[in-house]
């Protein structure tokens, strides 16, 4: 665990890639990590974990079946801000969390707590983590769509007068609709309506809405109009250097935020560890953004041809966010006639809208942010939405409700409990099992 000026930096070695989850509780105030599928190595302990920390009292640890959580008990407010998983120093990976500092941390009150679990070791029965109260209520995850073009600026114009900006907007509408329907997701509009909007002001809109995924949607042009397919695009390498140089430049920058607007000034920082910062942020950004992009580009080649079959990269400056993953779809080309008509059309709008969510909403749940709705629903917290649910804590019994898709093997391995005790538990006597019943997920 390190400490600096604003945040600790706490960092977790790890023998192979993990999936994770990180959120906050409070009463007591605490920051939880879980890591699926992980197991401590032999000797491992949290003994002297938090010594001479001002903002972490203590670490408790305890295996949870087939997975370990890490439990960071607080001596002062604080909020998770970068969280990613690197190379580790002497191979393997390595979890890096920060946690920030807020502008007035206020001690945090001292409530009775259980004693912190004894160290864990490979042979020692399996120890739980005392039970949690309530979470802070979760958030939705949030989906920036942009329309391309608008207002004096009609984008590319195809046969019969088609008009790009009429065309993106209106899938940019029908995309929102869809995504909102989706529990846990909220989408916002860049732009509502036919009107015109600079491209860095819409990344920055983007990050005004807190947005976890910022979507451009356009109909590409080209001078041969034989040419179709749909591309999706990321921030190419050259962009990316460009914009951190401009963001070190720019004095109205260094007063900006990283880390979505509200979590990391680069105003304090000194020049190398404002690179630093800003380097992490842009390089976790666009790793983020190519899985994203991957994602979609999958969906879309199940509707339709592709003009590319591999993520494709530009400089695009609406791409530029350096802390909002962002992407850029063509939806096919305005500029061939055949393609044009189907851009226009109501039915062929609705499949590319329906392959776009399916590909955002596959990406962000195998991506889900600490403290949304999302990760609470995969970490057992009762999120309070529709679809598949789980409610409990630990060391209690969860109940869940099936979603569509959900086959009870699948359940029972991500529980890390047996089919067999899964029947048992519901008076199952088959596998059968339906969308919107609740299943009991028993404890340990």
């Amino acid at each position: 665990m390190q400490e600096a000026a604003g945040f600790t930096r706490v960092l977790l070695d790890l023998s192979a890639p993990a999936e994770h989850a990180v959120f906050t509780l409070t009463n007591p105030a605490r920051v939880v990590i879980d890591l699926k599928g992980v197991q401590p190595r032999p000797g491992f302990t949290t003994a002297g974990s938090a010594a001479g920390q001002t903002r972490v009292r203590a670490v408790r640890a305890a295996v949870r079946g087939a997975d370990f959580r890490i439990v960071l008990d607080l001596a002062v407010d604080v909020r998770p801000g970068l969280v990613q998983v690197q190379q580790g120093p002497q191979g393997g990976r390595q979890l890096v969390l920060d946690l920030h500092a807020s502008a007035a941390s206020r001690p945090v009150a001292q409530t009775p707590q259980t004693p912190v679990a004894a160290p864990v070791q490979a042979a020692q029965p399996v120890q739980r983590a005392p039970d949690v109260r309530r979470p802070e209520p979760a958030r939705k995850v949030v989906i920036s769509i942009d329309a391309g073009h608008g207002g004096q600026d009609p984008g590319a114009i195809g046969p019969g007068r088609i008009q790009e900006k009429h065309v993106t907007l209106n899938i940019s509408r029908k995309l929102a609709a869809r995504i909102n329907r989706a529990p846990g997701f909220e989408a916002k509009l860049v732009r509502s309506g036919d009107h015109f909007i600079p491209l860095r002001k819409r990344a920055d809109i983007a990050r005004e809405q807190r947005a976890d995924l910022f979507v451009s949607v356009h109909a590409d042009a080209f001078r041969n109009p034989r040419v179709t397919g749909g591309s999706v695009y990321t921030l190419s390498d050259r962009g990316a250097s460009s914009e951190n140089a401009r963001w070190l430049a720019e004095r109205e920058n260094r007063s900006d935020l990283i880390g979505g607007v509200g979590d990391v000034s680069l105003s304090e920082k000194d020049d190398m560890l404002a690179h630093v910062l800003l380097d992490l942020s842009m390089t976790a950004n666009r790793s983020a953004s190519i899985e994203a992009a991957q994602a979609v580009l999958g969906e879309l080649a199940r509707v339709g041809r592709l003009h590319k079959r591999r993520v494709e990269q530009a400089g695009f400056v609406v791409l530029k966010s350096p802390d909002v993953p962002s992407i850029l779809i063509e939806t096919g080309f305005i500029s061939n006639p055949e393609e044009a008509r189907k851009l226009n059309n109501a039915a062929h709008q609705d499949r590319l809208v329906d392959a776009i969510a399916r590909g955002i909403i596959r990406y962000m749940e195998g991506n889900a942010p600490p403290g949304t709705l999302i990760a609470a629903r995969q970490s057992g917290r009762d999120t309070g939405i529709s679809g598949s649910q789980a409610v409990g804590g630990i060391g209690s019994d969860v109940r869940y409700r099936i979603a569509r898709g959900d086959t009870l093997s699948g359940i029972a391995s991500r529980y890390g409990v047996s089919t067999s005790r899964l029947r048992a538990a519901n008076g199952l006597r088959g596998d059968i099992i339906k969308v919107g019943q609740t299943l009991v997920i028993p404890a340990g």
